[in-house]
């Protein structure tokens, strides 16, 4: 893997704002794009920058071969993110978005000494938890593609869409992989606030398995739950972006004072 082909383009910002006073990068979910993100820059105070993560095999980084185990691809983030670190930030990621800015948020703390202001998770059980359901990213094409029908996330034209499915199946193999050999080494607790959400009918994640986020933080936790399945992010999206808005607005205006 080229790390310097990573770290040209993976932070993405379509829309610069150097007078912000804190950075919000975005880590999107299993097989999904920065582009997840793009509804957000309205929405969100203007004192944020947001600046959603282009992981390898999609958009502009979409001849790179996706990464299927998580301790490379967070040491390719860290030496693209490193450079835009240059004032507070902040990581939101959903699913395996949420899994990949926690451990980046450990790892940058341990190798560069520098933290996140505060970790939004969302849509992902504490990682301290083991996945309780069999691995999927394996299976024959057939059952991987039913897992998805199930899982809600993928639309259902693109997933009868065989030649997009050929492209997109690749990447997802490979998402899941980083999500399913996922081992957990416990660590020092974080620093920085977390805020944890949740769908309130996600069947994959419960609200005690985001409350325990709480035993990654030794500063204050707070966990909103949000109507919705496993994808509430999209179908709760105005509420979800309101309630990030205040939190945001808070901390920015800490920043400030």
């Amino acid at each position: 893997m080229n790390t310097t082909q990573i770290s040209d383009s993976c932070v993405t910002c379509p829309y610069p704002n150097p007078q912000a006073s804190l950075r919000l990068f975005c880590f999107p979910y299993a097989g999904g794009s920065s582009l997840i993100f793009r509804p957000w820059f309205n929405s969100l105070p203007k004192t944020v920058e947001v600046c959603p993560i282009e992981l390898p095999g999609r958009g502009i980084q979409m001849k790179l071969t996706p990464l299927s185990r998580l301790e490379p691809l967070i040491e390719d983030l860290a030496s693209a993110l490193v450079p835009h670190l240059d004032k507070p930030f902040a990581f939101f990621g959903h699913s395996m978005g949420a899994l990949v800015s926690f451990e980046l948020a450990r790892l940058l703390r341990r190798e560069y000494n520098i933290s996140p202001i505060h970790l939004f998770v969302s849509g992902r059980r504490a990682p301290q938890i083991p996945d309780p359901k069999p691995p999927i990213h394996a299976l024959p094409e057939p059952e991987f593609i039913e897992e998805l029908h199930r899982l809600n996330g993928t639309p259902k034209a693109v997933l009868e869409n065989a030649e997009l499915m050929q492209l997109l199946i690749p990447i997802l193999r490979a998402d899941f992989s980083v999500h399913e050999t996922y081992i957990y080494t416990p660590a020092p607790t974080l620093d920085c606030p977390i805020t944890a959400f949740g769908g309130l009918q996600d069947e994959e994640v419960s609200g005690s398995e985001l409350q325990a986020w709480q035993e990654q933080t030794n500063a204050t936790f707070s966990r909103q739950m949000f109507s919705g399945d496993h994808f509430f992010l999209h179908s709760a999206q105005s509420l979800l972006l309101q309630s990030l808005s205040q939190e945001l607005h808070r901390i920015t205006s800490e920043i400030s004072c």
